[in-house]
């Protein structure tokens, strides 16, 4: 409705200068043209405040459109990296959202409205004269067909984003190892790996960039040509006296008046081609990631963890990296996952907490596999620690409360002591309301564990998922894992700690020993250890052998644990 009223009202510009030349011009009367101008200057400052009125109410529909699939597209971004790869920096579903809301709000919209009012313009041409009425008919086509033919950009513009997520997964891989970086004097190759990606981008860029701006330049340069023609073709009627000098002026107007929605449209052809492109992928992505239905809430667990048949294959990948596994642990326990590097424990670690979803098999608590679960229901059962341990931007308090809206400053505080960490965080100087910064990069590694730990442990959760806990702590630190873990079979929790070092070991009264992805051994642990020693030892070539460190491991483990297994694997 308001782009019929301001396409109504642009006629005010060519009708008021129809009535100056064939009338006041003719009649000499200043009234009249006094007349014309209040007229004129009121419906010049309506189609101001309506050209307003739509560019305000086409921001807001682009906002509209940001609030209903900002959510989703969210939610696309953290989901599905946990069941697929991701291109680039995995921020491109982000980008292809502000695109679309940006075309929305701008002016791309408005030619397209404003194109089917070209008729109106040049039928009033045609009433003009016929050979006025033509000549705006021709320009009309030739710079539509200009239109069309900036369709040759939308490969160009496919390809400049496609380098443009390489090289922003570049770029954002180098900053988040700055330190490798660094250390190992890599800044050169980084960077010329990083150089080559942008310059595909920008020959991708140039390419569609030449093609928009050559059409558009071209369109500009049509326009005042077929001003011009119109305003010859005019003059040629007004000397043969078959038209009035007013409606040479008014037909040049009109005609630029006609022609600006295709102008219009050329110059933003490439952010429409880019936003349909965009709203593409945004439908393709939002048809992997459907939203979760509801499901029943389920009481809070307290009976057992158990792993059925699970075979899980990484996201992105095709052949599975941990096949049937098979075991139970019930509450009060506490099981350790031992194994050589790249045996599957922390891809068991993540399936058992939900973060990967099995291939094939059920992970269940207290008989509900964790599809059944709402996951925020889950989550609140549920503490992890990964084995890189990743913190928000925020404060201590806010890390360990998971960020919570209305934190329980007693948890977080009985968190951090169960973790061993109370005291680590009285030493700064805010306390609990240090900022911790990006990614926690204002604290050590050591920290950033210990804190993660807590986090892990806060609200005492039925599950917790313990992934390489002690690998950046000292014996402090140590010491402070191994009395987590007892901490949670002491409230009848169930522990898993995926372990190297045997320091955490310890703790454990199971074992589930794992090589190539498959489950070698399960049970107590003093009867698996021992059995892992033996097989260890008899094995051919067993001092070179892929689970070498892992026999290693065991072997530490056992002899401060159990004197008679020490003096039998010596033996």
């Amino acid at each position: 409705m308001i782009s019929c009223v301001v396409n109504l009202l642009a006629l005010t510009s060519p009708l008021f200068m129809l009535q100056v030349y064939d009338r006041v011009l003719a009649s000499g009367s200043v009234p009249t043209l006094v007349g014309l101008v209040v007229l004129a200057a009121g419906l010049f400052a309506f189609q101001c405040m309506l050209d307003i009125l739509r560019a305000r109410v086409l921001l807001r529909i682009g906002e509209r459109f940001d609030g209903q699939f900002s959510g989703r597209v969210h939610d696309a971004i953290v989901r599905l990296p946990l069941s697929t790869r991701m291109p680039g920096d995995g921020l491109q579903p982000l980008r292809d959202l502000d695109n679309v809301r940006g075309f929305l709000g701008g002016n791309g919209p408005t030619a397209f409205l404003d194109l089917p009012w070209m008729l109106l313009y040049l039928g009033i041409c045609f009433l003009f004269h016929f050979w006025i009425g033509m000549t705006a008919l021709i320009g009309a086509i030739v710079l539509i067909s200009l239109t069309f033919l900036n369709g040759l950009s939308q490969r160009p513009i496919r390809d400049t984003i496609a380098h443009n997520m390489v090289r922003n997964g570049l770029l954002e891989a180098a900053r988040r190892n700055a330190e490798v970086v660094q250390a190992l004097g890599l800044g050169k190759r980084i960077a010329a790996r990083w150089h080559q990606a942008n310059a595909k981008y920008l020959a991708a860029n140039r390419k569609a960039g030449d093609v928009a701006g050559g059409l558009g330049g071209i369109s500009k340069s049509l326009r005042v040509m077929l001003q011009s023609a119109i305003l010859a073709v005019g003059a040629y009627l007004v000397i043969r006296q078959e038209a009035t000098a007013g409606v040479m002026v008014a037909s040049s107007i009109m005609m630029g008046r006609a022609l600006a929605p295709v102008d219009l449209a050329i110059s933003n052809w490439k952010p429409f081609l880019m936003a349909r492109q965009s709203w593409a992928r945004l439908d393709d992505l939002m048809a992997k990631v459907t939203e979760p239905g509801p499901v029943m809430p389920m009481p809070a667990p307290e009976r057992e963890l158990r792993v059925e048949g699970v075979t899980i294959v990484p996201p992105g990948e095709k052949k599975p990296t941990v096949t049937g596994l098979a075991f139970a642990v019930q509450a009060g326990s506490a099981l350790g996952v031992i194994g050589a590097s790249g045996s599957g424990k922390s891809t068991l670690s993540r399936a058992i907490v939900g973060a990967w979803a099995p291939a094939a098999g059920k992970v269940r608590i207290d008989s509900a596999s964790l599809d059944q679960w709402d996951r925020e229901a889950l989550g609140r059962h549920v503490g992890y620690l990964p084995q890189g341990v990743e913190l928000f931007d925020g404060t201590i308090a806010e890390n360990i409360a998971r960020f919570e809206n209305n934190p329980d400053p007693e948890a977080i505080v009985a968190a951090a002591k169960a973790a061993g960490t109370h005291e680590l965080i009285l030493r700064f100087e805010q306390g609990y309301e240090t900022p911790i910064g990006e990614a926690g990069s204002a604290l050590s590694a050591g920290q950033r564990q210990r804190i993660g730990l807590a986090r892990a442990l806060y609200r005492d959760p039925f599950l917790v998922v313990l992934d390489e806990p002690n690998a950046n702590l000292d014996a402090e630190g140590e010491a402070a894992v191994v009395e987590a873990i007892a901490s949670v079979r002491e409230r009848r929790g169930v522990a898993v700690v995926v372990a190297h070092r045997p320091s955490a070991i310890r703790a454990v009264d199971y074992v589930l020993m794992m090589e190539g992805g498959r489950q070698r051994a399960f049970g107590l642990r003093d009867e698996v250890l021992p059995k892992v020693l033996k097989a260890g030892a008899m094995a051919p070539g067993a001092g070179v052998t892929a689970t070498g460190s892992t026999q290693d491991n065991v072997r530490e483990c056992a002899d401060m644990e159990d004197p008679d297994v020490r003096h039998r694997s010596e033996q």
